[in-house]
């Protein structure tokens, strides 16, 4: 079909870019209200720091107070930042700051009061060191692998990840399918081909094209977004190539279960949430319940991401995540094996 052309070779292009761009978790231009209701220099100071920030989208700079909580309901802003005036203590006069965030996103609520907290403290180290003052211990860390914290880093790799599956299944799932609707299939039939080349006659090119996607999905993110890959080549390949076994198998059996397009592609699509929500793409594994972090187990995709991550992030060989090709292939053989059996059965009707 020529119109999927087009669509095999635009789409993990135009998809790649797109989710880049919006699967983040960075945080940034949280709009805040700032309630400056202390007359003193210190207080001046901090708030000139948060008009400045990149972070914060101050919305509103008031010297009067106001009710947040209305605020809040209004839905402007996510944060309101109070400073108050407060007895001197000696050398140090700062002033009482309190901070009321909007916890209806708590991501949003955490990063942002974590970046306020940020500002106030190199603020006040800043001035105790124009003093004459210093801590005596401070921490210092040391960020590997992505010092500068930007999600695109994390993200980048899981998403290539993701469009091998969504091309993949989706195209695998309707393909015999649609054949059995056109009655093509029986062509093969009568054929002297046995079922099994009729299998590999079927996967394999969907092998191909899903690596072919993959390829394309990694520059994308080597040219648009930067990211370097630090580990070889090669071991991401072979990872992938395991992988697709599983879920070109996975896909095939769905194919074999059901007799309309609409029936595969709405097995495809529910199996591909499931995927998507237990392979740790968004949220680490860890957060699963324990009673259901068996479907992450047998999660094929799961193992994949954690393999290109340590593959991007850390320059990692098969030494530290040979665990994971081994489930993995695992996965491939029980799910494929399976699957070959219920296409003989229905290639022998």
């Amino acid at each position: 079909q020529r119109e999927m052309l087009a669509v095999m070779l635009v789409a993990p292009i135009l998809q790649t870019i797109v989710l880049g761009y919006v699967v983040t978790t960075d945080v940034k231009n949280i709009p805040v209200d700032v309630v400056n209701l202390s007359s003193g220099r210190p207080a001046a100071r901090i708030v000139h720091r948060i008009n400045r920030s990149d972070l914060f989208d101050v919305r509103r700079n008031t010297r009067r107070p106001v009710y947040a909580l209305s605020t809040f309901r209004e839905g402007e802003v996510k944060a309101v930042i109070v400073l108050r005036d407060k007895h001197a203590n000696g050398a140090f006069t700062y002033p009482e700051i309190q901070v009321l965030m909007d916890g209806i996103n708590p991501n949003t609520a955490g990063i942002a009061a974590g970046y306020f907290n940020g500002i106030v403290k190199q603020y006040i180290l800043s001035d105790l060191k124009q003093k004459g003052f210093d801590l005596p211990v401070r921490g210092h860390p040391i960020i590997r692998f992505n010092p500068d914290l930007e999600s695109i880093h994390y993200m980048g790799p899981g998403i290539v990840a993701l469009l091998l599956t969504i091309i993949t299944m989706f195209l695998t799932s309707i393909a015999l399918v649609r054949e059995r609707e056109q009655q093509t299939l029986d062509t093969l039939r009568i054929s002297r081909l046995t079922p099994f080349e009729i299998y590999l006659g079927k996967s394999l090119p969907m092998a191909l094209l899903g690596l072919l996607e993959m390829g394309i999905g990694l520059v994308v993110v080597l040219l648009v977004f930067k990211i370097d890959i630090r580990g070889n080549v090669v071991y991401l390949f072979l990872a992938a190539l395991i992988f697709l076994f599983s879920i070109l198998s996975y896909s095939l059996l769905i194919s074999t279960f059901c007799t309309t397009q609409q029936q595969a592609l709405f097995f495809s699509w529910f199996s591909m949430v499931l995927f998507l929500l237990l392979s740790g793409l968004f949220t680490p594994v860890s957060n699963i319940p324990a009673g259901l972090r068996w479907l992450a187990d047998i999660n094929p995709l799961r193992y994949l991401i954690h393999i290109i991550r340590e593959i991007f992030l850390k320059g990692n060989g098969p030494a530290f995540f040979y665990q994971d090709l081994l489930v993995l292939a695992a996965i491939a053989v029980a799910v494929g094996s399976l699957s070959l059996l219920n296409f003989r059965r229905m290639v022998s009707r």
